[in-house]
């Protein structure tokens, strides 16, 4: 009797519990939704500043206006962590076109690639050479590329449903299109903007040089989707057709900018630190919404809707804003260096950095006893229509803290339109829903609410011995 008794309470205990957990996670959905913060932070950092390229001023209006609006959240601290962060700037804007024959051109758009050198001065002209991947250099040799521009034409893969894999399949054209192509030769590449998309925006991106020696540097772009059809088009009917190109932009010396933190200190074991976090900075083409304007202001959120939700984290719960995720990955470096000299316990980080639109759930780098209990939430989220718990990438800027302990997750919005935007001129505050803006930044509080009050050493033990 006393047996049956004991289990009477278990289960009614867990079901008071649930019931603690799903009026908590209301809480945080009904604040967002009616009273949240994040759409109108993101207003000001993609309106009054725009974008934020690190080094940049803009970028330094980002770190004192979201130092600001920490302060005025009433955490337990707030602070600026400085790093050293590369400062590229593009310059007067690129300029292209086909010539199909002397005097006849046709103009396309085109970006310089993050960190690529300018043209010389009056630009370059030459004849132009297609290949579907830089891996076909190779076979072509120095022959048939030298004094040619390179043109990479890789399309997404437009059949894989997460367009992070398709992403991925082709990015490293445009990192090392140029640094391969002028081992043979090559006077310029054009590399295809990496959009799903038939549209007239290029999209820029980090490109890399590797340790090539500055005298074999040479300039490299991305060119719209659709003038990337035109230009393949008219290389098909024409092979001896001639390609121009100006840029303008160059590399400076390395500045001084800073990581953004605010954190509310945890009631009983504030040494167990959750990170959450988003990049400040930005590209220089839009005004950085979706990348990452979205995932630092649902970010600040997390910390304000636990107050306004009269949460009181157990756990340290720290928002960091990165600076240079974009092109060096500077602030998220020197945050886990950091972190690691001094001796923090960091239990857990979630980052925001796929664009502000539906969330469908989140991406984990756990163990699986861990993930089993984070999947056993998923009821507790079906209201919400967050159903996708698996594992998978976490995200950049809390990659340097990876170790045997540390949980890393990443928020997951749909993504069929965010590489749309991704880079490009068009990423821009008019292109983000506010109610999608809302649900993520609650579907991100509501997930670091459960870590805080279950803990993953706890977590874990509990898994393991029912195994």
């Amino acid at each position: 009797m006393k047996r049956i008794f004991l289990l009477l309470l278990i289960v009614v205990t867990v079901q008071i519990s649930a019931q603690t957990d799903a009026e908590n996670l209301k809480k945080i959905y009904d604040n967002s939704l009616t009273n949240g913060m994040s759409y109108q932070w993101l207003d000001h950092l993609s309106n009054q500043i725009g974008g934020r390229l690190s080094g940049s001023l803009n970028a330094e209006k980002a770190v004192q206006y979201t130092k600001e609006e920490f302060e005025t959240l009433g955490l337990d601290k707030v602070w600026l962590q400085p790093v050293m962060v590369p400062r590229w700037v593009r310059g007067a804007p690129e300029f292209a076109y086909i010539e199909t024959s002397p005097g006849k051109t046709t103009n396309v758009n085109i970006c310089a690639l993050g960190g690529s050198i300018a043209t010389p001065e009056g630009g370059v002209k030459a004849n132009i050479i297609e290949v579907a991947t830089y891996k076909d250099l190779e076979a072509l040799g120095e022959a048939k590329i030298k004094g040619k521009i390179v043109f990479i034409n890789r399309p997404m893969q437009a059949n894989l449903i997460n367009t992070f894999e398709a992403y991925g399949g082709c990015s490293s054209e445009r990192y090392r299109g140029a640094q391969e192509a002028a081992k043979y030769g090559a006077v310029g590449v054009i590399v295809r903007s990496l959009n799903l998309r038939l549209d007239d925006y290029p999209h820029t991106g980090s490109m890399s040089y590797g340790d090539l020696p500055n005298s074999m540097r040479i300039p490299s772009a991305a060119i719209s989707t659709n003038d990337a059809e035109l230009l393949s088009g008219m290389l098909a009917l024409d092979e001896n057709i001639k390609f121009y190109f100006s840029q303008h932009c160059k590399k400076l010396a390395d500045v001084q900018s800073y990581n953004v933190i605010g954190e509310i200190t945890g009631s009983e074991f504030p040494n167990e630190i959750i990170v959450v976090g988003g990049h400040l900075d930005s590209w220089d083409l839009g005004d950085g919404s979706h990348d990452d304007g979205a995932g630092v202001v649902q970010s600040m959120d997390v910390l304000r809707l636990l107050k306004e939700s009269g949460i009181r984290p157990k756990r340290t719960i720290r928002v960091v804003l990165f600076m240079n995720e974009e092109n060096g990955l500077r602030g998220g470096k020197k945050y886990a260096e950091v972190a690691k000299s001094k001796g923090e316990n960091h239990i857990f980080a979630l980052e925001s950095d796929s664009g502000g639109f539906t969330p469908r759930g989140f991406s984990f780098q756990s163990s699986e006893a861990m993930l089993t209990k984070i999947q056993s939430w998923r009821p507790l989220f079906k209201p919400y229509l967050i159903h996708y718990f698996e594992e998978g990438y976490s995200g950049a800027d809390i990659s340097p803290l990876k170790n045997d302990n540390i949980v890393l997750a990443g928020l997951r919005p749909d993504s069929q339109r965010y590489f749309d935007h991704h880079h490009a001129a068009n990423d821009t505050f008019e292109h983000v829903n506010k109610r999608e803006l809302e649900l993520g930044a609650a579907s991100m509080t509501a997930l670091i609410y459960l870590i805080d009050k279950y803990g993953t050493d706890t977590i874990n033990a509990e898994v393991q011995l029912k195994d």
